[in-house]
């Protein structure tokens, strides 16, 4: 990306979120777009930090009414959420590095602090002087008692895995620092991180479009004549061919890619070694990091016979299905109602479509599998502890799932039609951030080409 697209991505992030121009048709030989310089990536990932810590931090700590909340973490042991809020040159947190988030009240402005030997980018203020205070314990409790907060948070829960990030080491060394009327005071943080990791700012979804797209457009490349050769080309192959890719790109994966050929006759997946042959339904499961986002998708292709211009019927019906199933669980998104209602909801519409799905989508973002409500899980479709949140607004979701159909041209064999694409839940609609596969990539590729997106 040019230094010009960048300003041109800073000046959508002043739109509204629920005006990002996102395409619902997913192109079928998309392009990689420019991907930036590791400098430009951190001066935009830096700008994106200073304004959520803006207003983020804000709105979560008082929508809970928590008004401290202190965070710690250790050299190559970092809260998960520590970790979102290092700045884009600090790779780690620095021996032990604690951050305090105040709210004075009065509509004044929340207080950050850094009390840590070393600064962060400054996005927080330094308060700690080891060489008047060596003791860091003992700084930080005096932090809290001359602020005297009547919630004083903590990373830890039993429940929330990112709500967790406080080692018991650290919090035993701090709880041991506060005098008892302090530690009387203290509250999971669990919300807090919850609400901040799983956000989206809109200058983050003003980018995140073009970040789905590179991750499209490499399976598109992958599942194409340019990497599999009939009769030549193992599944192995092309996963190792997309790790190699996403290498070459300098991005990263925050999973290994999966490679899956589904067979007429053959009950399970066929994986690894197996030779990729004419007749054959390609599934992939594939994720990429780039600018501190995640992305998470799986996408099906057919491997065309000699002779054939298209896809057996079966096979086509059944994506369809698959895409049926998404569209009962889009459809069924509402603020505050919980992920197992979610889940509820969108399994009545679609078995009473006639429809067989299994439903397993969860949050993507800072992590691939993200913070907050998880709609599901493939080996349980009913509900669940973790299930029990709520799905908020302004939000990014792996919409994740299966529909299981009969292929009369299988000799009636069940497929199981497996898709994921991301999507943006504005609190009104869910929207795909770059499309969603509703034609069965070909290999060779076959027809004329998707080139021009649908935006609503």
């Amino acid at each position: 990306m040019h230094l010009h697209s960048i300003a041109a991505a800073l000046w959508l992030a002043a739109a509204p979120a629920a005006a990002a121009p996102f395409c619902q048709t997913e192109l079928t030989d998309p392009a990689v777009p420019p991907i930036l310089a590791l400098k430009d990536r951190a001066a935009l990932q830096n700008q994106w930090l200073k304004e959520r810590l803006d207003t983020v931090i804000p709105a979560v700590m008082r929508a809970n009414g928590i008004d401290m909340w202190v965070l710690v973490a250790r050299e190559y042991l970092e809260d998960p959420v520590v970790a979102t809020m290092l700045d884009g040159e600090s790779m780690h947190a620095r021996r032990r590095t604690i951050l305090v988030f105040y709210d004075p009240g009065a509509g004044k402005p929340i207080e950050r602090l850094t009390v840590s030997r070393y600064g962060l980018g400054g996005l927080f203020a330094p308060a700690w002087k080891p060489e008047q205070q060596p003791d860091q314990w003992a700084a930080l409790a005096g932090i809290i008692a001359a602020r005297n907060p009547a919630k004083i948070a903590l990373n830890v829960s039993s429940l929330v895995t990112f709500g967790d990030g406080l080692t018991a080491s650290q919090r035993d060394d701090l709880v041991a620092a506060l005098p008892p009327a302090l530690r009387s005071r203290i509250v999971p943080a669990e919300r807090l991180a919850v609400g901040w990791l799983q956000t989206r700012i809109p200058a983050e979804m003003a980018v995140y479009p073009d970040i789905v797209r590179t991750a499209h457009a490499i399976i598109a490349e992958g599942f194409s004549g340019k990497v599999i050769v009939p009769g030549k080309t193992t599944a192995k192959d092309v996963v190792w061919w997309y790790r190699e890719r996403i290498a070459g790109l300098k991005l990263g994966t925050w999973f290994q890619p999966s490679v899956g050929i589904n067979r007429a006759g053959t009950a399970e997946t066929l994986e690894g070694d197996t030779v990729i042959q004419p007749g054959d339904l390609l599934w992939t499961d594939f994720g990429i990091s780039y600018l501190g986002l995640n992305t998470d998708t799986q996408h099906l292709a057919y491997v065309l016979k000699p002779g054939e211009r298209d896809a057996p019927a079966g096979l086509k019906a059944g994506l369809a299905a698959a895409n049926a199933v998404q569209d009962a669980l889009t459809s069924s998104f509402r603020t505050g109602l919980s992920g197992n209602a979610v889940l509820a909801a969108a399994r009545s519409k679609a078995i009473a479509a006639g429809l067989d799905p299994v439903i397993y989508s969860h949050p993507i973002g800072y992590h691939g599998h993200a913070a907050g409500t998880p709609i599901g899980m493939w080996d349980n479709q009913g509900a669940r502890a973790e299930g029990e949140a709520p799905v908020d607004s302004d939000t990014a979701w792996s919409i994740e799932l299966q529909a299981r159909v009969k292929v009369p041209e299988w000799g009636g064999q069940t497929v199981a039609f497996k898709l994921e694409e991301d999507a943006f839940f504005d609190g009104k609609t869910v929207r795909y951030i770059d499309g969603r596969e509703t034609r069965l990539a070909l290999i060779p590729r076959r027809g004329p080409a998707i080139t021009q997106c649908e935006i609503r």
